[in-house]
C-alpha cells in the first residue's frame, strides 16, 4: 500500500483531534441534580403553615427567591386577610427592603402599586404604612430603584383621596425642595408637583404651591430648571388662565432665555402645548418675538435643539397662525425651507451633502427628516393652493435627499399631501414616479403603506385646468410600477413584495385593463409558477383574480382563464396546482357562482385524479366550498362533484386525505339542513349582486365596442367627403386647364368655336318669345362654358351628383349684378378649397381668371341680346 504524504492542512486537523481526545481523560465532577441535601432542607417549609405565617417565615429566614415571591404575592395577601397582612407581613417586608437587592426593590414598587390602585386598602392606617414605605425608598442609592418608586408614587397619586395626598405626600415635599437636599431629590419634588397640582382648587394652589414652584424654576441646577419648566403645563391647567398670564408666562418667558440649551428646549415645549392657552396679544406680542429669537439662536449654533424645534414646527405653526402677519407668516415659511436644506448644496437640480462632521452630520439629517415629517402641516399652513409657488421645490427636495430616512418620512406622508393638493395633485406625479424608482426598499416600503389612497386620488383628481394640468401620465406611472415590483422581487425582502402586490389590486381603478392586459398579467403567472415564497404567491394569486375581475373585453378575459388552467390547473408541477386551487378560493369570493362554476369548477374536479397526495388533500379540504357554488337546478354539476367524491371514497389510499374526505363527506351531507335560512339569503343576495356587476360590465364592452363602431364609422364618412370634396376641387381644376388649353389649341378648333359664335349671334339677332328666353339662357350656359375650352369637358360637370356644388358656383356666376356673381363664387371657392389652397397657391388666381372671363362672357351675351 502507498502512503500519501498529509498536507499541512490534513496535519492540524489531525493536530486538533487529538487534543480532543486528550482532554476526554480529564476527570471532573460531574454534578447528578440541582440541588444540595443542605439546600434542599433551607427551602422546604412546613406544610401546616398557613399564607400568613408562612410569609412572616420566608421573610424572616428563607431566601432571596422565597422572598421575593412573597413580595410578589403581597397583593394577593392583602385581599385575602387585610389586617393580618399589614400587621405583620408588611412589617416584615419594611425591613427586608432596607438590604434587599435591585430585583427585590423593583418587585416591591410594583406590588405596592398595585395594593394602592386596585382599592383593596380600606383603613387609612394601610395607606399610611405604604405611602412610608414608598417615600422612604425614594432616596435609594440606585437610580432604577428610585425612579421605580417615584412611578409608583405618582400613578397611586390618582386613587389617593385629597386629604391623604395633603397629609402624606404634600407635608414632607415642602421641606425637600430645599438646596440642601440631593438633586434627585428636588427632581422628585418637581414630578410630585405637576402630579398633585390638578388634585386641588387654584386658590390653595396659588397660596402653597406657586412660591415653591417659582424656587424650583430659579434653582441652581439646570436639571431640576428643565424639570419644572416641563411640569408647567400641568400647573397651568391647574390654576387656570386667568393666573397663567400673571404667574407662569414670566416664568416661561425667563426660562426660555435661560444660558443652559436643555432649559430652553424645556420651555419651547412647554409654550408650544399651551399656545390654546394664551390670548391673541399674548402670541403676537409675547410669544412670537421669543419663538422668532429662539429659532434664530437654535439655527446658528444649537444643533441639538435645533432636531426638537423641527420636531415641533408643524404645531408651532398652526398654533400661531391665527395671530400672523403676512410678514411673520412669510418668515416662518422661509425658516421651514432653510431648515429643510440644512446641510445640504444644490447642484444641477440635486442635493449632495455637505462635508461635515459625522455626527454634526447625522444632527442635520434628522432636522430634515423631521421637516418632512411636518411636509403636510405645513403644505396646510401655506395654503395647497400656493404649493407650486412656495413648497413645490422643497418637497422636490426631501423626495430627492441623499439620506434614505428623510425620503422614507416623505414617502410615508406623500398620501397625506396628494390629499391636501386635491385637484392639483399633478404637481407632485413626478416625485411620485420618483420615490417608486428609489434605490431604497425602505423607501418603497413607507410608500406602499398607502400607495392605493395615493394612486386612486392621484388619477381622480389629476385633471386640474390648463393645458399642462397633467405632468405625468400613465406610461409614466405604469414602467415605475413594474420597476418597483421586479426590485422588491429580487432582493430578500419578501413581505415588501407581497405588500406591493396587493396594492397592484387598486391597479383596475387606476389604469386601463390594456395595460393591466399587458404589462401585469403576465408578470402575475410568472410570479404565481416561479417564486419561491408561499405568501407572495398567494397575492399575486388573488390580484390576479382582481385583474380578471374587472376585465372588460371578453377575448382577454378567455386568455387569461385559459391560460391560467393550462399553467396552473394543469400545470407540471403540484406546487402549481396547489396555487390553483387557492385561486378557486379567492375567485369564489370574487366572482357569482354561474361565474365560477362555467370556467373553474370543471377543472378543480378534475384534480380528483392528481398523483400528488397533497393536491387531492387541499382538493378534499375545498369540496365544501365548491359544492356552495353549485345551484340545486344544475344537476349536472351536482353529478360530477357526486362522482368525484365516490371516485375518491373507492380509490384514496393516503391516510391523511381518507381521513378529511370523511369530515368532508360529513360535512356535505349537513349543508343543506345545518345552515340558517337568513344565512342563505344573504348569500343569495350577494351573488345576485355580483352577477348584475358581471352583466354590468358586459354591458359596458357592448356599448364601448358600438361606441368605437360608431365612431370608425364617422371617421370612415369624414374622410369619403373629404375624398368627395376634393374631387370637386379636381373638377374645377379640369375646367381651368381646359380654359388655359384651349388658348392653345389646334386651328380647328378655333374655327369650330368660331362658327358657333357665329351661329349664337345670328340666333340673338333675331327677336324671340319668353318661352324661347330659358333654351336661349340655357345655351347662353354651355356657349359661355365652351367658349374657353371644349364643349364636352364643360359639360360634364353639369350631369355629376358629386359635383353640384361647382354646378351651382358656375349658375350663380350669370347674373345681372355683377357684384353679386362674383363674390359667392369666390367664398365658396376659398372654403371648398381650403385644405389644398396651402400645397396649390396658384389656384386662386386661375380661379380668379376664370370669374373675369366669365363675367366678361356674360356681360358680351347681354350686350348682343339687347
Amino acid at each position: 500500500m502507498f502512503v500519501r504524504k498529509m498536507t499541512p492542512s490534513q496535519s492540524s486537523l489531525f493536530g486538533e483531534i487529538d487534543d480532543l481526545q486528550d482532554l476526554t481523560f480529564i476527570e471532573r465532577p460531574i454534578r447528578r441534580c440541582l440541588k444540595t441535601a443542605e439546600e434542599i432542607d433551607k427551602l422546604t417549609v412546613d406544610e401546616d403553615l398557613n399564607d400568613i405565617e408562612r410569609a412572616v417565615y420566608l421573610l424572616s429566614s428563607g431566601e432571596d427567591v422565597q422572598r421575593a415571591s412573597v413580595i410578589i404575592n403581597l397583593p394577593n395577601l392583602v385581599r385575602q386577610n387585610p389586617a393580618e397582612t399589614f400587621r405583620r407581613v408588611v412589617p416584615k417586608v419594611r425591613e427586608v427592603l432596607h438590604v434587599a437587592g435591585a430585583d427585590m426593590q423593583l418587585a416591591a414598587a410594583g406590588s405596592f402599586l398595585t395594593v394602592l390602585q386596585d382599592d383593596i386598602v380600606l383603613i387609612q392606617t394601610h395607606t399610611h404604612s405604604i405611602l412610608q414605605i414608598v417615600l422612604l425608598n425614594l432616596d435609594h442609592r440606585d437610580t432604577v430603584v428610585s425612579n421605580a418608586w417615584l412611578e409608583t408614587l405618582l400613578s397611586a397619586i390618582d386613587a389617593l383621596p385629597k386629604e391623604t395626598i395633603r397629609q402624606e405626600i404634600l407635608s414632607p415635599l415642602l421641606s425637600k425642595h430645599q438646596l440642601s437636599q440631593s438633586v434627585p431629590a428636588r427632581l422628585a419634588s418637581c414630578r410630585i408637583l405637576g402630579k398633585v397640582v390638578g388634585k386641588f382648587e387654584s386658590s390653595i394652589v396659588k397660596k402653597d404651591l406657586l412660591p415653591l414652584i417659582r424656587s424650583l424654576c430659579q434653582d441652581v441646577e439646570y436639571e431640576v430648571r428643565a424639570c419644572m419648566c416641563r411640569q408647567l403645563e400641568n400647573i397651568t391647567r391647574g390654576i387656570g388662565l386667568d393666573h397663567t398670564k400673571v404667574e407662569v408666562l414670566p416664568e416661561l418667558v425667563e426660562l426660555a432665555q435661560d444660558e443652559a440649551s436643555t432649559v430652553r428646549l424645556a420651555a419651547f415645549d412647554t409654550i408650544i402645548n399651551l399656545l390654546e392657552m394664551f390670548d391673541s396679544n399674548d402670541r403676537t406680542c409675547v410669544i412670537f418675538p421669543l419663538v422668532k429669537a429662539f429659532c434664530e439662536k437654535c439655527f446658528k449654533g444649537d444643533e441639538a435643539v435645533l432636531a426638537s424645534l423641527s420636531f415641533q414646527y408643524g404645531r408651532l405653526c398652526h398654533g400661531l397662525s391665527e395671530s400672523f402677519t403676512d410678514d411673520q407668516h412669510l418668515w416662518f415659511l422661509e425658516f421651514y425651507k432653510k431648515l429643510c436644506c440644512l446641510g445640504l448644496q444644490h447642484e444641477n437640480g440635486h442635493c449632495e451633502s455637505q462635508p461635515y462632521p459625522l455626527e454634526l452630520e447625522n444632527k442635520y439629517a434628522l432636522v430634515r427628516r423631521n421637516c418632512a415629517y411636518n411636509f403636510p402641516a405645513i403644505v396646510l399652513f401655506a395654503d395647497p393652493n400656493h404649493f407650486l409657488s412656495e413648497l413645490y421645490r422643497t418637497f422636490s427636495s426631501l423626495c430627492h435627499d441623499p439620506e434614505i430616512s428623510v425620503r422614507r418620512t416623505a414617502a410615508g406622508g406623500f398620501h397625506e399631501v396628494v390629499k391636501l393638493l386635491g385637484p392639483n395633485v399633478h404637481y407632485i406625479h413626478k416625485e411620485l414616479i420618483t420615490l417608486l424608482q428609489d434605490d431604497s426598499l425602505e423607501v418603497l416600503d413607507a410608500l406602499l403603506n398607502n400607495l392605493q389612497e395615493t394612486l386612486e386620488l392621484a388619477t381622480s383628481r389629476g385633471e386640474g385646468a390648463g393645458p399642462e394640468s397633467k405632468q405625468v401620465n400613465i406610461p409614466d406611472l405604469v414602467p415605475a410600477l413594474v420597476a418597483a415590483e421586479q426590485k422588491a422581487a429580487s432582493s430578500l425582502h419578501w413581505r415588501v413584495h407581497e405588500k406591493l402586490l396587493q396594492c397592484y389590486s387598486c391597479l383596475p381603478r387606476v389604469i386601463s385593463g390594456d395595460q393591466i392586459y399587458f404589462r401585469f398579467f403576465q408578470r402575475m403567472l410568472s410570479i404565481i409558477t416561479t417564486n419561491n415564497v408561499l405568501p407572495v404567491q398567494r397575492e399575486a394569486v388573488r390580484t390576479l383574480c382582481v385583474f380578471l375581475r374587472y376585465n372588460r373585453k371578453q377575448e382577454q378575459r378567455q386568455e387569461i382563464i385559459s391560460k391560467i388552467k393550462q399553467e396552473l390547473a394543469q400545470g407540471r408541477s403540484y406546487w402549481n396546482r396547489l396555487r390553483y386551487l387557492d385561486l378557486c378560493e379567492i375567485t369564489i369570493d370574487l366572482f357569482s357562482k354561474s361565474y365560477f362554476c362555467k370556467h373553474f369548477l370543471i377543472p378543480a374536479l378534475e384534480l380528483v385524479s392528481d398523483p400528488v397526495a397533497n393536491v387531492r388533500y387541499k382538493l378534499c379540504y375545498m369540496l365544501p366550498k365548491l359544492r356552495s357554488t353549485i345551484k340545486p337546478t344544475d344537476k349536472h354539476l351536482l353529478q360530477q362533484l357526486e362522482f368525484c367524491v365516490r371516485k375518491l371514497l373507492c380509490r384514496e389510499k393516503d391516510k391523511d386525505v381518507v381521513a378529511t374526505l370523511r369530515k368532508t363527506v360529513l360535512e356535505l351531507d349537513k349543508m343543506d339542513i345545518t345552515e340558517p335560512y337568513h344565512k342563505r339569503h344573504e348569500r343569495e343576495l350577494l351573488d345576485q349582486k355580483k352577477e348584475k356587476e358581471e352583466t354590468l360590465l358586459l354591458e359596458m364592452e357592448l356599448l364601448e365596442r358600438q361606441q368605437s363602431e360608431a365612431k370608425l364609422a364617422g371617421d370612415k364618412q369624414s374622410e369619403k367627403k373629404q375624398r368627395d370634396s376634393k374631387s370637386s376641387l379636381s373638377g374645377s381644376k379640369g375646367m381651368s386647364g381646359s380654359t388655359s388649353g384651349a388658348t392653345s389649341s389646334s386651328s380647328a378648333g378655333k374655327e369650330m368655336r368660331r362658327a358657333k359664335l357665329a351661329r349664337s349671334r345670328s340666333l340673338s339677332g333675331h327677336p324671340t318669345t319668353t318661352k324661347m328666353s330659358n333654351p336661349d339662357k340655357s345655351l347662353k350656359v354651355k356657349d359661355s362654358g365652351s367658349c374657353p375650352g371644349s364643349g364636352k369637358s364643360a359639360m360634364l360637370p353639369l350631369n355629376d351628383d358629386n359635383l353640384r356644388p361647382h354646378h351651382f358656383n358656375v349658375a350663380s356666376s350669370i347674373s345681372p349684378t355683377p357684384s353679386s356673381s362674383s363674390m359667392p363664387v369666390l367664398i365658396r371657392s376659398n372654403t371648398s378649397s381650403s385644405l389644398d389652397h396651402r400645397s396649390n397657391g396658384n389656384k386662386d388666381t386661375q380661379s380668379r381668371k376664370l370669374s373675369v372671363q366669365r363675367k366678361s362672357n356674360s356681360f358680351g351675351m347681354q350686350s348682343g341680346r339687347e
